[in-house]
């Protein structure tokens, strides 16, 4: 059993309440994915035969929106929850150029599957379950399966650098649910708990930017940066 399969991310119910209210938990939900196909167009659609990696694609939704921009991009969904790629074969039916893994990312440290280059590498809120260590290990892999040239970019929550930081951007957070809560007409105040459960769930092992940045400079990637951020959500990648 992999460390994913002990995780309540390997139970369907836990993938579907997440998949129902993630506009709720990630801030600037949209936002994001607009500033991510605003960095493919600009560095990734201008090359031809174009090989996507989508590491814990969930319901494939990053893919979604990629493909609708270039349908002719090849595109690999790697996830550890059979359920997430269920769900994720079902949004993408109508695209041909497009394969299924399911593996977990402790599965590709220890084993290196992949067998093949990509010229794009991407995640959202997947790797942060990850220990720091464990997340160089990934990076390196990454590094080692792009072409050269190609991109590794990662949507994903972020540590703090400090308490005091970590308290203004929960806050941060919190106001943000109670805005998208009023904006869509919701009453309750279970949503409210979400922060709460961000910070009490063993799963969610966040390190800090700087951290994951000179991780990636390490290991050599160049053109290293952040490209957005919302407190504790982020954007960040570099080029091999």
């Amino acid at each position: 059993m992999t460390e994913f399969d002990k995780s309540q991310w390997a139970k369907a119910e836990f993938a579907q309440g997440y998949r129902e209210e993630a506009d709720f938990y990630i801030i600037e939900r949209k936002r994001l994915l607009e500033i991510l196909k605003s960095f493919c167009r600009c560095f990734i659609n201008n090359k031809q035969g174009i090989n996507v990696l989508d590491l814990g694609c969930g319901d494939g939704i990053i893919t979604h929106e990629l493909l609708k921009m270039n349908d002719l991009l090849s595109v690999t969904l790697a996830d550890g929850s059979e359920d997430m790629l269920h769900k994720a074969r079902e949004r993408l039916k109508g695209y041909k150029n497009t394969r299924f893994m399911k593996v977990s990312f402790q599965e590709m440290i220890d084993k290196n599957i992949l067998k093949q280059n990509f010229d794009f590498i991407v995640s959202s809120l997947a790797i942060h379950h990850l220990t720091l260590d464990e997340k160089r290990a990934l990076f390196g892999n990454i590094h080692s399966h792009l072409n050269n040239e190609g991109y590794f970019l990662n949507i994903d929550v972020v540590l703090a650098p400090t308490e005091t930081l970590e308290q203004w951007y929960l806050s941060l957070w919190k106001e943000w649910i109670v805005e998208r809560k009023t904006v869509l007409g919701i009453e309750g105040t279970h949503h409210e708990e979400i922060v709460r459960r961000y910070k009490d769930n063993a799963d969610d092992k966040p390190d800090t930017l700087d951290e994951q940045l000179n991780a990636l400079r390490v290991i050599g990637f160049k053109d290293v940066d952040c490209y957005y951020k919302y407190g504790i959500f982020s954007m960040y990648g570099g080029r091999k």
